[in-house]
């Protein structure tokens, strides 16, 4: 339960940091989450440590969760690293692709589907990356496997976000089917060259998503500022509903 929480949590808070809802430098007051999401501390201090891990949150000793927006730059440089670790896997997979990591990859792809017939944007990531996980598992490299994997929890707020875009996730699912065809068929090139083109795209979406978003959020605070970290100015979050 407390684990469920803490997902659901940081979903929330996600959501508010990557829309433009809380701005870079809000610092997150634990016991006033705790009284908005009607949890204890724990679950709160869970979601917070998750949100540090994909980099949307810092933890500074002693004086709390601040919101860091990453910069556009530092994006793309992340999703250009991706698409290589990403690249090479599926080199590698092709290759080395054993009958229960197609049966695998195959049962992933199925989720897809069903997830896209539902039009759930949630349930389609979750089996996007369960397909994307065993195929860095079916490259037989377990360091890759870890970096990619690494990088991959990095960017899963913005991997989740660009489903959103309008036909994003139909192009998603053909893009899937390409790829899962050229491994089947042990053709490492093509399909090394189709999970590049295929997380690229996603840097790319990932843009004009939060190009939208922040052209509606523009000019938006929470509350006055009383702090300031590095400089910026910082507000504290006053139960405001996320």
């Amino acid at each position: 339960m407390p684990a469920r929480a803490a997902d659901h949590i940081r979903e929330n808070l996600e959501q508010a940091i990557l829309t433009g809802s809380y701005v870079d430098g809000l610092r997150l007051d634990e016991l006033r989450l705790a009284e908005q999401f009607e949890v204890s501390r724990t679950p709160i201090r869970e979601a917070l440590q998750m949100l540090a891990a994909t980099g949307l949150v810092d933890l500074i000793p002693r004086r709390g969760a601040f919101v860091r927006h990453p910069g556009f730059v530092e994006l793309v440089e992340m999703f250009e690293v991706m698409a290589e670790l990403e690249c090479l896997c599926g080199r590698l997979a092709a290759r080395r692709l054993t009958d229960t990591h197609l049966v695998d990859l195959r049962a992933a792809e199925s989720g897809c589907v069903s997830a896209l017939e539902s039009g759930d944007t949630d349930a389609y990531y979750r089996a996007n990356e369960r397909f994307h996980n065993l195929l860095y598992q079916a490259s037989g490299n377990g360091f890759l496997t870890g970096e990619a994997n690494r990088l991959h929890k990095r960017l899963q707020p913005f991997r989740r976000l660009q489903l959103r875009v309008r036909g994003r996730m139909v192009q998603s699912m053909d893009e899937h089917k390409a790829i899962l065809s050229a491994l089947e068929a042990g053709d490492a090139e093509t399909t090394g060259r189709l999970l590049r083109d295929h997380v690229a795209i996603q840097g790319e979406k990932f843009h004009d998503l939060m190009a939208g978003f922040h052209g509606q959020s523009e000019g938006q605070s929470l509350g006055q500022s009383d702090e300031k970290l590095n400089g910026r100015p910082v507000s504290r979050v006053a139960g405001q509903a996320v």
